[in-house]
């Protein structure tokens, strides 16, 4: 038995924060993958387990997850893989002594040290291994993708290595690089140079790829046009700094302003750019190689827009897009190549489905969970529980979907998912209303059984597998009023198909919703608030539920709903501080110069996940110990009248529902 153990993310762990500097390219979506004998046994993002979205800190959490999966020990695995290049790796764990009090002076030592902590595994160094960026990005969508042989192309940000891109001609394990594209012409660079004029930042591209078909390319096109250049043999140049020029020709908006129309064609523009520009790599590379099968990777690869530009184009007979395209799919490359290249026997897997996270647990254990909640919700179990969801779902109800191992990735695909009736073009504003707090324009994905999915969109003559939500598809003509609440404007959809052999309870649900309204497509968006990355275990799904509107949660085979209750209630839960979290108090001034006391809670990663609190209720959290009820915590003074109690109590329920604290049923 061969066991290899991927991981990608930064070195800080936890409950560190050593983030004071910047080293320019801090690490992002961190992730922890473990691959038996080349086939993948768990797969999860560290978010998930932390959940603080995309964090980039050490896997810790996900390494043991992946470890516990099987019942094995550091001591078990066979390699450990990290996914970039020694040297690049080890300048950061030595730039990291100026920052902590130990001293490693190679990675190896570091991850020895850190494994050596955790349960006193002396790991051979020689055990630990390390593949380039794009390579694993490469990797990971080619080794998948079940070709013998394929043009394969990685187009992200950048990295450390100094490439934002690799064009490689796989064939196997073997990956011949054709060319490079260096961080200073980066498609991903791009695309985020121009957001930012539209007030948006890195990990909201997809935001933009929705506004773009509200908008008229031709506006901002030959102001695009000045951007960049394309060159022979498929090559091309891009001028980074050049979104700033945009500033004389439209008004810029800043993060929450109103999107105007000049945003929208904006918006337009830049997708065409994009997809100009990897049309005019591809069109190259298609020619220059023969090659008939295209594998995509790396963060460029989530754009489902550009994805279906290039299945209707016909250019190749085969795509395949890895659906964990950004960096924490790298994981996936790093071990799968590695276990190629150490045993060719054993082969890899074409991938089929992304449930390799956390399971949720018996009927027993869920019935076991739901009592500690029970002052706050009914539940019920129901021998047929697809049969049951459905029908609350064809008469309007919006359903938490919690079932199985979590999906891998950046994507509900039915496991941890919110599901709706796909009809009612209201449904969009009811769902963002209720939970998501997203923009309108944005649209939700349809699933639809994999059997009817050529009565409902126009199939390209290009394969690609349809069932990971990767490729915009065209609604039919007739059957775009019908899907009214998942079909965007320009009468496109992100389709996820579903299969009864990869996911029979979800396929059995939306069968059951054929059954009652003749329609195989439920709508689907990812489990989670505005704040939190998609929900991962059972508890997670029930604070989410608890703390938006969605009308029933089910998981497993019990169906929830919420009690009426009094905020008085929550008075009875128990505060628990979060690891990556610290209390800040400081010294600010007000408008007219008046020295002021400002209490601050905030998450270690990044200044996004932060808010200033009461000083009553700062003090609270610090005097917290995971036991005492809030009414236990309230301090007892004259001057803490009724009303102040009133804000103290509503100011935890809203850090509850920010994520940056913890209420839980006292026992």
């Amino acid at each position: 038995m061969m066991l290899i153990l991927s991981i990608h993310g930064g070195l800080e762990l936890p409950h560190e924060d050593l983030r004071a500097f910047d080293f320019g390219r801090i690490p992002h979506d961190a992730a922890a993958v473990l691959v038996k004998d080349g086939r993948v046994v768990a797969a999860i993002e560290e978010e998930r387990l932390s959940r603080i979205k995309h964090t980039g800190k050490f896997p810790l959490h996900a390494m043991e997850f992946c470890l516990e999966q099987l019942g094995v020990t550091y001591s078990d695995i066979d390699r450990i893989v990290l996914t970039a290049r020694e040297q690049e790796c080890d300048l950061i764990v030595r730039d990291e002594f100026f920052y902590r009090d130990s001293l490693h002076k190679s990675t190896r030592d570091y991850l020895a040290d850190v494994i050596d902590k955790q349960d006193g595994t002396q790991i051979d160094r020689k055990k630990i291994q390390f593949v380039e960026h794009h390579i694993c990005h490469a990797a990971s969508a080619h080794l998948m993708s079940g070709f013998d042989r394929s043009l394969t192309v990685t187009l992200d940000g950048e990295s450390r290595e100094g490439y934002a891109g690799y064009i490689i001609s796989a064939e196997g394990d073997q990956f011949t690089v054709l060319d490079r594209i260096p961080n200073e012409h980066s498609l991903g660079a791009f695309y985020i140079s121009v957001i930012r004029v539209l007030g948006y930042h890195p990990h909201d591209e997809y935001k933009v790829m929705g506004m773009a078909p509200y908008g008229d390319p031709a506006k901002f096109r030959r102001y695009l046009k000045k951007a960049y250049t394309l060159l022979p043999d498929g090559k091309f140049s891009i001028n980074l700094a050049w979104s700033t020029a945009l500033f004389e020709f439209m008004t810029p908006r800043k993060k929450g302003g109103p999107i105007t129309q000049e945003h929208k064609d904006l918006a337009a523009a830049l997708q065409e750019a994009l997809e100009t520009i990897v049309m005019h790599v591809l069109n190259h590379y298609r020619q220059a190689t023969g090659h008939t099968k295209l594998c995509l990777a790396g963060g460029v690869a989530h754009n489902c827009s550009m994805n279906g530009k290039i299945l209707y184009s016909g250019l190749f007979d085969e795509v395949f897009v890895q659906p964990a395209a950004h960096d924490a799919g790298n994981t996936l490359g790093a071990a799968l190549l590695l276990s190629q290249r150490l045993d060719k026997d054993k082969g890899t897997e074409t991938l089929r489905h992304l449930y390799w996270g956390t399971e949720i647990g018996s009927s027993d254990d869920l019935n076991d969970l739901l009592h500690q909640w029970d002052d706050l919700i009914d539940y019920e179990k129901v021998d047929d529980v697809a049969k049951s969801t459905a029908k609350l779902i064809a008469d309007g109800a919006v359903i938490g979907w919690v079932q199985g191992r979590s999906e891998f990735g950046p994507r509900a695909l039915g496991n941890r998912s919110i599901l709706a009736d796909p009809r009612p073009a209201e449904n969009k504003n009811i769902i963002n209303e209720m939970v998501k707090k997203r923009e309108g324009y944005r649209p939700f994905a349809p699933s639809v059984l994999e059997e009817y999915v050529g009565d409902y969109y126009e199939m390209p003559d290009t394969k690609a597998p349809l069932s990971f939500m990767n490729f915009v598809l065209r609604t039919k003509e007739d059957k775009q009023s019908l899907l009214g609440a998942v079909t965007h404007v320009d009468g496109t959809a992100r389709v996820q198909t579903v299969s009864k052999e990869t996911n029979e309870k979800y396929w059995s649900l939306i069968d059951e919703f054929r059954q009652l309204t003749g329609i195989p497509v439920l709508l689907n968006t990812s489990f989670n608030n505005n704040v939190e990355p998609i929900v991962d275990s059972e508890e997670d799904a029930i604070v989410s539920f608890l703390t938006t509107n969605i009308h029933y949660l089910v998981i497993g085979d019990y169906i929830i709903k919420k009690k009426a209750i009094s905020k008085e209630q929550y008075m009875h839960m128990v505060p628990e501080r979060l690891i990556g979290s610290e209390l800040k108090q400081s010294i600010g001034y007000t408008e007219d110069g008046k020295k002021q006391n400002i209490h601050e809670i905030r998450m270690h990663f990044g200044n996004k996940y932060s808010k200033v609190i009461p000083e009553a209720v700062f003090q609270m959290i610090e005097e917290s110990d995971g036991h005492k009820p809030l009414a236990e915590l309230v301090p007892e003074k004259p001057e803490i009248s009724k009303d102040t109690k009133e804000i103290i109590r509503d100011t935890f329920i809203d850090l509850w529902s920010l994520r940056l604290i913890k209420l839980k049923p006292a026992k």
